[in-house]
C-alpha cells in the first residue's frame, strides 16, 4: 500500500478530486504560494495555498513565540485542538462565503479567500503525525479534530461535474487545506487569547521572522512526504485511467548485441512498459528458446519489470540473432540483439565453415554473419505488382536465396513502403520462414498503396526488390456516394484542440465533394461522435471540447450531394495534453527519497503579474478557423498562466475578448465564429494569481478565408510505353504550390468517355507508373494535384498512347550457315532473332573477318544498306581464304547485339551440280501428334533448278541413322504438315532440295521440338456474322509484349491479298472473307511473332466452301427458331391459352395474332402477352364459342428474322377442346365452396378391413358431411375434423352383405358436393378380390397339431370369409376328404386339415393353397420323418389320455354342498357313479374314514349308485363328508357338509335378539 499523510490513513473519507486535471488547471491560479519552490509542482498540487498578508504576520509571530516557549507538549497540543475548531468554522465560512460570491456573479476568488483568510485564528498548529517519534505518537490527544474532505473519486471528477461544480469544489478545497498546512508553528498559551484589536493591529504591522530550523525541517519534510504521496496516486490512478489502461507493449531499454569469446556468459536485458503487462518470450534464429530443453543453458528472468536472458557458456552454436517479443491484447513488439561468439586462433572448427573455401588460413576473420567474406543475395519467385481492394486482404512475399548459407545466422529483413520502413501493426505483419519474407496485410485501406521494397541484408551486403501496390476503393454504401479520405493524422495536439489532417480522396462519386465531417472517439470506448455541424472543405480541422489528459481517436467521411461515404482508417490516437506535459509524463519516475533534507531559508515572494506573450501570429487562415501561436512570456514567475485571447473587427475597431467563459491554457488557439472575408487583428493576454498581464502586439490585418489557394493544375502531360500492361505518365508539377500533397492520375480508355483513377494515395513528383491497363488498347490520361486546400483542376488530356511494351533493340541471329560460294564471293544464311524487341525487324548488318593461320582479323563492314531478307551475297572476297562472319539485327529502336561468330567459311568455286541446302527452317502449330514444318529454298539451285524436297525427321536423341524420310514423292510446297507424332517425344528436322543432277545436302537442323499440346492452345474458328459475313478468329493468351499476328494462305503471307482484310485488336485477330468463292480455297494460318511457334490454321475446302456459304445465306436472311410450335391448353378457370415458344427474341420482337387470315388484337375478348426472356407467346380467352372454331396463326418478326406458327381447331377436335374447357369452368365452379379433391375410393387396410376414403378441401367448421348406403344415411360414430383433409369410413370384416352404392355428400352455406362409389357387380367383386387376397397374404405358415382323434395342420388368417377358396394337395394330389381326412375352418381364422388315425402313408408334403379369385397363395408343411413321428407319438399319448379320461371314475351328480337337517330327522343321499371298470367307493367324515352302520347306512348297488342314509340325526353328525370314488384310470372325491339344527335352540336365539336390540338402546 503507498503511503499516506497520518490524516488520510485514519479517515477514508479525505478528498482525491482536487488531484484531477481539470480542477488543477481551475485552481491555478489561487496556488500563490507554490511559487517557493519550482520542486513542488507535480501532478497534483503539493504546494501550500495562497495566504493574506495578515495570516502570514500571525505565522511569524507564531513562529518565533515557538522558539522561546518552554510549555509542555500537551498544552500545546490542547491550544491546536482549539485552533482546529476555529479553523473549520472558518473553512465552513468561506465555502459558503465562495458559494455566495459565486451565484452572485463574483469572479474574484482570491478576494474572498484573503477576507476569510484574515480572520484565521493565530493559535499554533500542531506537527504533522507522519513525522513524530514513537514517544511523541503515544502523547497525541485523543481529541484531534480531522477536517472533513468530499469524497468524490478522481475518475468520476472531471466527467459527471459541470465545470461549475468543479471551481466551487476547488475552492472550498483551499478554504480548508489552508487550515490544516498553513500554520506549522509553536504558539504559547499566552497567545491563545488574542483579542479583535490584536488581530487588527497584526494586519497592519509589517513584521516578518524567520522559522526555527526544527520547525522548518517538519514542515520541508512533511511536504516531500505529501509529494511523494500524491505521485504515487497520481501514478497509481493514472495506470488505472481507462484512457491509458490498453497500450501496447513499447520497448522502454531495447537488448543489445554482444560479442564474447567461448566458455563466457553473456546477458541481455530489455525493459517493456504496455498494460495489460506484456508477456516476454525470447526467440533464437526466429525460434522460441526452450529452457527445460537445454537445462542450463539458459536462464529467462523477469523482475520488476526488467527481463533477462542470460546464456550460460557460450560456444559458437550460440552465434546467432536473437529476438525479445513482448505481446499483450493490443499487439506484439520486437527488439532485436546479435552475439556473436569469437575462438582464440589455432581453433578453428573447418566443419563448421559453409562458405566453400576450406583451405582459407585459420586467421580468417570472423564476421557478424559467419565466415564468408561475401554473400550473394537473389530473389526467387518475387511478387509482382499487385492489386487490392480496401477491406480485402494481401501477401507480398518471395523466397531468398543467400549463398553461401550459413545456417547459424539469420539475414536482416526489412519492408519499406515509398522508402519508410514497415513495422508491424494491426494492419500490416511481416514474416520471415527462414527462407521466405511475407508481407501480409490482414485489412488493405488506402494508406498502404505505394512502393512495397524487400531489403536483405547480411552483414556489410544487401539487395532489395521493390512493385507497386495499389488500393482500389471500396463499394460505396450509397451510390454516387464519395471515397473514404486517408491519411488521417493529428499534427497538433495541446490541452485546448487537437488539429487533425488528412488527404482528399481520388473518388469523388460522380459529383464534386461539399466537404468532410470529422468524428472522434474516446480511446477505450467505441462511441463515435461527430465533430462538426456544417462540412469543412478544408483538410486540416482543429477539434475542440476535448478533456485534458484523454486520448481520442478520429476518423473523417466525404459528402457530396449523393450522400455520406465511408469513413477513413482511424488516426492513431492523440492526448488532449501540452507537450511539455506529455515529455514529462514521458520521463522516467525520479529516484526515491533518501531521507535527506537541504533547509534553506528563503523568504517568499510575492506573486508576479505575467508579462504579455511575444511571437504572436496567424498560422492558419481558412473560411471555417483561424489559428493562433504565440511564446509564454518571459516574466511569468513559477505559477501556471492562462490565456485570454481579443479579436479587432477592422471595421469597428473595438476589441473583445474571445475565450471568456474558459481561459487558455496552451500557447495555440483556434478560433471559430468569424465572418468570411472580413478582417481582423488579434492579440493575447496572460493571467495567473497575481493579475492579468498587458496584452502582446497585436497581428498584422488578417482577412478570413484561404490563406493557404488550391495549387494550379499540372501541365504537358506525357505518356511513354513501359510494359505490356502499364504507361509511364510524366508531367510538369503545378507551379507556385504550397504544402502540396500529390497528384491524382487517372485513365481513360480512348473513346469510352469513363475516367478510372490510376492511384488512390497521391504521389510526389513529376512521374508515375500506371499499370493494370489492357495490352492494346489506347488509352489518355490526365492528372491533378492536391494540398489542404482542395483539389486542383484538371490537366489538359495526354496524347493517346496504346498500351503496349517499349520498343527495345532485337536479340542476335543465329545459325550462321554458307549456303552459296563463289570464286570472290559467298552467299551467307541465318535465322532471325528470337525477340524482335517489340517492333518489326527492319534489316540486317553482316561483318566478316579473315582468318590467316588460325588468327582472325580485324571487322570489317560486309554492307552499308541493311539487308531486309536472311541471306546475303558478299562480294568482293579473296579466293581461297577462310572468314567468319557476325551479323547483327536492326529496328527502329536502334542495331541490336551481333551474333556469335560463325564457323570458318573457304571462299571458292562451287561446282557441284546438286542444290544447296535449303534454309531459314521453322515449325509452328505444334501439337501432341502433328506440327508444320516450313522453309525456304536453297540459294544454290545446282546446274537445274530445283523439283522438289524431301523432308526428314528423327528423335532428337537417336543417333544419325536413325534418319527417316516423311515423304516417298519430292514435295513441291515448301510446307509440310507432319503428322503420326508420338506425344511427349523430342524431334528435330531436316529438308533436302532435289534437281534432275540429284539430291543435294540436308539444311540445317530444326529443333529439338517436343510433340504436345501446350496449355492454353488455341485453334482457329470460323464465324459468321448476322450480315453473313464469313471470318476466321483467333485468340493468343500467351503473346509476349511486342508479338504480332502474322496471317498466310497456304503458308505465304496474305498481306496485300484483295480478297482479304485482316483486323487485329489486343490478343485478337480475324481475316474477313469480302466475298467467298472457289479461289478462297486453301489452308490459312496465323502465326504469332516473339512466341516459340504458337500458331494455328484451318483447311477450307470445297466441303466446308459450300456448307459456309450455306451458313452465310441463313444468316443473311434469319429466321426466328422456334422451340416450341403453337398449342393450346385448357387452364383452371376454363380459360383458354394458346402459347408457342422461340428459341430467342430480343426487345425489340414483335407478333401479329391472326384468326381465320384475320388479324386480331387486345381487347376484352383477346389477351395477348410476350416473355421476350423465355421467347414464350401467349393469347388467352376467357371461352370457346362456336363462332371460334378455325385457324389460328402467330407471326413473329425479330429485326430482320421473321417466323410463325399455326394452329388448326376444326370439326371434333374443337367441339372436344370445347367440352374440355366446359368442364373445366365447372370444376372451377364447384371448387368454389366445399369440394373433393380426391372422389371416394376404397383400400384394404393390413387388417383385411375396408376403408372407404376421399380427400375435401375448402372446408370449415361449419362444414358436414354424410355418409349413404343405398340411399340409406349412414350414422358414424366419430365426428370427422378435417385436419389433415382425408374422410374415411371403415367396414370391418366385409362381406356380400356390405355389397351396394356409397355416397358422400359435403355441404355449408357456401354449396354442396358429393362423391359416389359403386360397389355392386365387378366393382364388388374386384374388391372382393383384393380382401380374400388380403386375407391370404395374413395367413401364417402351416402348423402341425397332434390331437386324442389324429394330427391337424392349421393355419391362421385375419378372419375368413367363403369367397376365399381353400385346397389341399398331399405331395402334389388333391387330397379325397373322407371321414378320416377333413377340412374345415374354426371360429374364422384357423383354416385346418385333420388326419384321424393317421399312418405311415399320411407322411409327406402337405400344401394348403388360398385362392383369392385371381392368384393361388400357398403354405406348405412337410410332414415326415421326426416332424411325422414326433406328432404320431404325440397323437398316441393323447389318444390313451382321452380314453382314460373316458373311462374314469367320477360322481355323475346327486350330491349337494351343503344339507341343513333338524335334529332327529332321516337324511338320505343318493348320488350316481360311472367308470370303466366299475369303480369302488369309499366315504369319509371329517376327513377321516366312515363305515357303514345302523345310524349311517352307506351302500353301494349295480355299479351305478350310492346310497347315503342317517337315521335320527343328532348334532354329532354335522360335519364334513366325502365320497370317494376310483378305478385303475383314476379317481374322485366330493365334499359335502351336515348341518344339524335343534328348533328350541333356534326360538331363543330368536327370542334373545331383540332384547340384545333393546339392551343396545
Amino acid at each position: 500500500m503507498m503511503s499516506l499523510p497520518f490524516y488520510q490513513k485514519l479517515h477514508e473519507h479525505y478528498d482525491r478530486s482536487y488531484r484531477n486535471k481539470d480542477l488543477r488547471t481551475t485552481m491555478s491560479q489561487y496556488h500563490e504560494q507554490e511559487k517557493k519552490s519550482s520542486a513542488i509542482y507535480t501532478h497534483g498540487s503539493t504546494a501550500y495555498s495562497s495566504r493574506s498578508l495578515a495570516a502570514r504576520r500571525q505565522e511569524s509571530q507564531a513562529f518565533s513565540q515557538a522558539s522561546s516557549s518552554s510549555a509542555s507538549y500537551l498544552q500545546q497540543a490542547s491550544q491546536a485542538t482549539t485552533e482546529s475548531s476555529l479553523a473549520s468554522a472558518v473553512s465552513r465560512k468561506a465555502a459558503s462565503a465562495y458559494d455566495y460570491g459565486y451565484s452572485h456573479g463574483l469572479t474574484d476568488s482570491n478576494l474572498m479567500l484573503e477576507d476569510y483568510s484574515s480572520k484565521l485564528s493565530p493559535q499554533m498548529k500542531r506537527a504533522k503525525k507522519s513525522l513524530l517519534s514513537g514517544e511523541e505518537k503515544e502523547n497525541l490527544p485523543s481529541d484531534y479534530m480531522v477536517p472533513i474532505f468530499s469524497g468524490r473519486q478522481v475518475h468520476v471528477s472531471g466527467i459527471t461535474d459541470t465545470e461549475e461544480e468543479r471551481i466551487k469544489e476547488a475552492a472550498a478545497y483551499i478554504a480548508q487545506r489552508n487550515l490544516l498546512a498553513s500554520e506549522e508553528g509553536i504558539t504559547t498559551s499566552k497567545q491563545s487569547t488574542v483579542s479583535k484589536q490584536s488581530l487588527s493591529t497584526l494586519h497592519q504591522e509589517e513584521v516578518f521572522e524567520k522559522k526555527s530550523r526544527k520547525v522548518a525541517i517538519r514542515e520541508k519534510a512533511e511536504r516531500l512526504s505529501l509529494r511523494k504521496t500524491l505521485e504515487e496516486t497520481e501514478a497509481f490512478h493514472r495506470k488505472m485511467n481507462e484512457d491509458h489502461l490498453l497500450h501496447a507493449p513499447e520497448f522502454v531499454i531495447k537488448p543489445r548485441s554482444h560479442t564474447v569469446w567461448e566458455k563466457e556468459n553473456v546477458k541481455l536485458h530489455c525493459s517493456v512498459s504496455g498494460w495489460p503487462a506484456p508477456r516476454v518470450t525470447w526467440y533464437k534464429n526466429q525460434v522460441p528458446i526452450n529452457v527445460h530443453a537445454n537445462p542450463g543453458k539458459y536462464i529467462i528472468e523477469s523482475r520488476y519489470g526488467m527481463h533477462t536472458l542470460e546464456i550460460n557458456k557460450c560456444d559458437f552454436e550460440d552465434t546467432a540473432q536473437y529476438r525479445a517479443s513482448a505481446m499483450n491484447a493490443k499487439g506484439e513488439l520486437s527488439a532485436y540483439a546479435s552475439v556473436v561468439v569469437k575462438r582464440y586462433k589455432g581453433e578453428f572448427d573447418e566443419t563448421r565453415f559453409h562458405a566453400g573455401a576450406s583451405t582459407l588460413p585459420l586467421s580468417f576473420a570472423v564476421t557478424p554473419y559467419g565466415y564468408a567474406s561475401k554473400f550473394d543475395i537473389h530473389f526467387d519467385d518475387k511478387f509482382d505488382v499487385s492489386f487490392g481492394r480496401e477491406g480485402e486482404t494481401l501477401s507480398l512475399g518471395c523466397r531468398v536465396v543467400i549463398t553461401p548459407e550459413i545456417k547459424h545466422f539469420q539475414p536482416e529483413i526489412q519492408w519499406y513502403r515509398n522508402g519508410i520502413p514497415v513495422s508491424s501493426s494491426k494492419w500490416v505483419q511481416p514474416h520471415w520462414s527462414g527462407d521466405r519474407a511475407t508481407l501480409t496485410f490482414s485489412h488493405l485501406n488506402k494508406e498502404d498503396e505505394g512502393l512495397y521494397t524487400i531489403r536483405v541484408r547480411m552483414g556489410e551486403y544487401y539487395e532489395q526488390y521493390s512493385a507497386y501496390v495499389f488500393v482500389r476503393d471500396g463499394d460505396a454504401e450509397i451510390e454516387g456516394a464519395p471515397a473514404s479520405p486517408l491519411d488521417v493524422v493529428c499534427v497538433d495536439a495541446n490541452k485546448d484542440y487537437i488539429i487533425v489532417t488528412w488527404k482528399q480522396p481520388a473518388v469523388d462519386g460522380g459529383s464534386p465533394i461539399l466537404g468532410y465531417f470529422i468524428d472522434k472517439c474516446e480511446v477505450g470506448t467505441d462511441s463515435w461522435s461527430q465533430c462538426n455541424d456544417t462540412p469543412v472543405k478544408f483538410a486540416r480541422f482543429p477539434v475542440t471540447g476535448l478533456l485534458e489528459g484523454r486520448s481520442y481517436i478520429f476518423r473523417v467521411r466525404a459528402v457530396n450531394k449523393s450522400g455520406i461515404g465511408l469513413p477513413s482508417r482511424v488516426s492513431e490516437p492523440a492526448a488532449a495534453l501540452d507537450p511539455a506535459e506529455k515529455a514529462r509524463l514521458r520521463s522516467h519516475p525520479s529516484a526515491p527519497w533518501t531521507g535527506q533534507i537541504i533547509v534553506t531559508e528563503e523568504e517568499p515572494r510575492e506573486g508576479i503579474v505575467p508579462g504579455p506573450p511575444t511571437d504572436l501570429s496567424v498560422t492558419e487562415a481558412t473560411p471555417s478557423y483561424v489559428v493562433l501561436s504565440w511564446k509564454p512570456p518571459g516574466q511569468r514567475g513559477h505559477e501556471g498562466i492562462l490565456y485570454f485571447v481579443e479579436k479587432c473587427d477592422m471595421e469597428t475597431e473595438n476589441w473583445q475578448r474571445v475565450n471568456t467563459e474558459l481561459p487558455v491554457k496552451s500557447p495555440r488557439f483556434a478560433l471559430f465564429d468569424l465572418t468570411e472575408g472580413k478582417s481582423y487583428r488579434f492579440r493575447v493576454r496572460c493571467s495567473n494569481s497575481a493579475g492579468v498581464g498587458e496584452p502582446s502586439e497585436a497581428t498584422e490585418v488578417t482577412v478570413v478565408g484561404d490563406k493557404l489557394d488550391i495549387p494550379k493544375a499540372p501541365g504537358n502531360i506525357i505518356p511513354s510505353r513501359n510494359t505490356d500492361t502499364s504507361v509511364v505518365v510524366s508531367w510538369e508539377e503545378s507551379k507556385d504550390a504550397k504544402e502540396l500533397v500529390g497528384y491524382y492520375i487517372e485513365s481513360s480508355v480512348v473513346g469510352s468517355g469513363k475516367w478510372e483513377p490510376c492511384n488512390n494515395n497521391p504521389v510526389k513528383g513529376p512521374r508515375f507508373t500506371c499499370h493494370g491497363l489492357a495490352t492494346g488498347q489506347s488509352y489518355i490520361f490526365r492528372v491533378r494535384a492536391v494540398n489542404a486546400a482542395g483539389l486542383s483542376e484538371y490537366s489538359q488530356d495526354s496524347e493517346a498512347i496504346e498500351v503496349k511494351a517499349a520498343i527495345a533493340a532485337p536479340s542476335p541471329p543465329y545459325d550462321i550457315t554458307c549456303l552459296e560460294s563463289f570464286r570472290d564471293s559467298m552467299v551467307l544464311g541465318w535465322k532471325q532473332p528470337d525477340k524482335s524487341g517489340g517492333a518489326e525487324i527492319t534489316g540486317y548488318y553482316v561483318n566478316y573477318r579473315e582468318v590467316i593461320d588460325g588468327v582472325p582479323g580485324k571487322w570489317r563492314e560486309a554492307n552499308i544498306k541493311a539487308v531486309s531478307e536472311e541471306a546475303y551475297k558478299i562480294s568482293n572476297l579473296k579466293e581461297n581464304t577462310v572468314y567468319q562472319f557476325q551479323v547483327a539485327a536492326m529496328n527502329i529502336a536502334g542495331l541490336g547485339v551481333p551474333s556469335a561468330v560463325s564457323e570458318c567459311f573457304k571462299c571458292e568455286e562451287w561446282t557441284i551440280a546438286v542444290p544447296g541446302p535449303p534454309h531459314n527452317l521453322k515449325y509452328s502449330e505444334v501439337r501432341k501428334t502433328s506440327l508444320v514444318l516450313q522453309w525456304k529454298p536453297p540459294i544454290h539451285s545446282g546446274r537445274t533448278p530445283v523439283t522438289g524436297y524431301f523432308v526428314d525427321v528423327k528423335e532428337a536423341n537417336a543417333k544419325d541413322d536413325q534418319w527417316r524420310g516423311l515423304n516417298e514423292a519430292a514435295l513441291t510446297n515448301k510446307y509440310l504438315k507432319v503428322q503420326g507424332l508420338q506425344e511427349g517425344v523430342s524431334y528435330v528436322f531436316r529438308v533436302r532440295a532435289i534437281n534432275q543432277a540429284g539430291v543435294g545436302k540436308p539444311s540445317d537442323l530444326a529443333g529439338p521440338v517436343v510433340a504436345e499440346t501446350r496449355p492454353g492452345t488455341k485453334e482457329l474458328v470460323v464465324s459468321v456474322n448476322d450480315d453473313g459475313i464469313i471470318s476466321l478468329n483467333f485468340e493468343c493468351d500467351q503473346m509476349a509484349p511486342n508479338s504480332e499476328f502474322t496471317w498466310s494462305k497456304d503458308y505465304v503471307a496474305t498481306e496485300d491479298s484483295a480478297r482479304l482484310e485482316v483486323e487485329s485488336k489486343g490478343n485478337k485477330t480475324k481475316i474477313t472473307f469480302k466475298e467467298l468463292g472457289m479461289e478462297d480455297l486453301g489452308i490459312y494460318s496465323c502465326d504469332v511473332t516473339e512466341t516459340d511457334g504458337i500458331a494455328a490454321s484451318y483447311l477450307i475446302d470445297e466441303e466446308e466452301l459450300k456448307r459456309l456459304l450455306a451458313l452465310s445465306q441463313e444468316h443473311k436472311f434469319p429466321t426466328v427458331a422456334v422451340k416450341s410450335d403453337l398449342a393450346v391448353e385448357i387452364l383452371e378457370k376454363g380459360q383458354v391459352r394458346f402459347w408457342m415458344q422461340a428459341e430467342k427474341l430480343s426487345g425489340n420482337a414483335k407478333v401479329n395474332y391472326v384468326f381465320n387470315e384475320k388479324e386480331i388484337f387486345e381487347g376484352p375478348k383477346y389477351k395477348m402477352h410476350i416473355d421476350r426472356n423465355t421467347g414464350i407467346i401467349e393469347m388467352f380467352m376467357d371461352k370457346l364459342l362456336d363462332e371460334d372454331e378455325g385457324t389460328y396463326t402467330f407471326q413473329l418478326q425479330d429485326g430482320r428474322a421473321t417466323g410463325h406458327s399455326t394452329l388448326v381447331l376444326i370439326g371434333d377436335v374443337y367441339k372436344n377442346l370445347q367440352k374440355e374447357a366446359e368442364f373445366q369452368r365447372q370444376e372451377w365452379i364447384r371448387k368454389q365452396g366445399p369440394h373433393f379433391a380426391e372422389y371416394l375410393s376404397w383400400e384394404v387396410t393390413g387388417e383385411c378391413n375396408v376403408l372407404l376414403k376421399c380427400k375435401v378441401a375448402n372446408i370449415k367448421k361449419e362444414t358436414h358431411i354424410l355418409w349413404y348406403k343405398d340411399e340409406r344415411e349412414i350414422s358414424v360414430d366419430e365426428k370427422h375434423d378435417f385436419k389433415d383433409g382425408i374422410c374415411t369410413l371403415l367396414i370391418t370384416e366385409f362381406s356380400k352383405k356390405d355389397a351396394g352404392i356409397y355416397e358422400v355428400i359435403l355441404k355449408d352455406d357456401r354449396g354442396k358436393d358429393k362423391s359416389r362409389l359403386k360397389l355392386v357387380d365387378e366393382a364388388f367383386q374386384e374388391l372382393m378380390t383384393e380382401v380374400c387376397k388380403k386375407i391370404a397374404l395374413s395367413a401364417s405358415d402351416l402348423k402341425i397339431q397332434s390331437t386324442a382323434e389324429g394330427i391337424r395342420l392349421y393355419s391362421l388368417v385375419t378372419y375368413y370369409l367363403d369367397d376365399l377358396k381353400v385346397n389341399w394337395s398331399h405331395n402334389g394330389t388333391a387330397i379325397k376328404y373322407t371321414d378320416r381326412v377333413k377340412s374345415g375352418v374354426t371360429g374364422e381364422q384357423q383354416i385346418w386339415l385333420q388326419i384321424s388315425e393317421p399312418t405311415p402313408n399320411d407322411q409327406g408334403k402337405y400344401v394348403m393353397e388360398l385362392f383369392d379369385g385371381k392368384t393361388g397363395h400357398q403354405k406348405t408343411v412337410d410332414l415326415s420323418g421326426q416332424d411325422y413321428e414326433e406328432a404320431f407319438a404325440e397323437f398316441q399319448r393323447l389318444k390313451q389320455a382321452a380314453i382314460a379320461e373316458k373311462n374314469r371314475a367320477r360322481v355323475v351328480g346327486g350330491l349337494p354342498d351343503v344339507v341343513t337337517i333338524q335334529e332327529g330327522k332321516t337324511l338320505n343321499l343318493t348320488c350316481t357313479v360311472w367308470g370303466d371298470p366299475t369303480p369302488e367307493i369309499s366315504w369319509l367324515k371329517n376327513e377321516k374314514s366312515l363305515d357303514s352302520d345302523d345310524h349311517c347306512n352307506l351302500r353301494f348297488e349295480a355299479g351305478k349308485t350310492a346310497f347315503f342314509t342317517v337315521t335320527g340325526v343328532t348334532t354329532a353328525d354335522s360335519g364334513k363328508y366325502g365320497l370317494v370314488v376310483k378305478n385303475k384310470y383314476g379317481s374322485e372325491t366330493i365334499d359335502f357338509t351336515i348341518s344339524v339344527f335343534i328348533p328350541e335352540e333356534e326360538a331363543r336365539m330368536a327370542a334373545a335378539k331383540p332384547q340384545k336390540g333393546d339392551k343396545s338402546k
